[in-house]
């Protein structure tokens, strides 16, 4: 049903082979469009993407607030609004577990 294909990457121009079971395999995925660039700027592409997205793993975008159980200044990983009440590490933990 698929037959071996060369593309040529839009990034470096270079030819790269997308073989019938890469096919298959965008087939079964849904995938309509045949991949663009070769693996290698691909997985380039993919790690690039994954340092620009504002923080990588293990920082992210931290926001002042005050406890609302013991009024300590903490910091949260949301943006706070005043909706619902907003806790500090120590006060959450108790929290979570009264909950199960």
């Amino acid at each position: 049903m698929f037959e071996d294909k060369v593309l040529t990457c839009k990034d470096c121009g270079r030819e790269f082979a997308f073989s019938a079971s890469e096919q298959e395999f965008y087939a079964e995925k849904g995938f309509t469009n045949e991949p663009g660039r070769c693996p290698e700027c691909r997985a380039a592409k993919k790690a690039q993407t994954r340092g620009n997205n504002g923080y990588s793993r293990g920082q992210r975008e931290m926001f002042p607030a005050v406890c609302s159980a013991c009024g300590k200044e903490t910091t949260v990983p949301f943006q706070p609004t005043g909706s619902k009440p907003v806790y500090c590490r120590d006060c959450y933990q108790p929290q979570t577990r009264n909950n199960w």
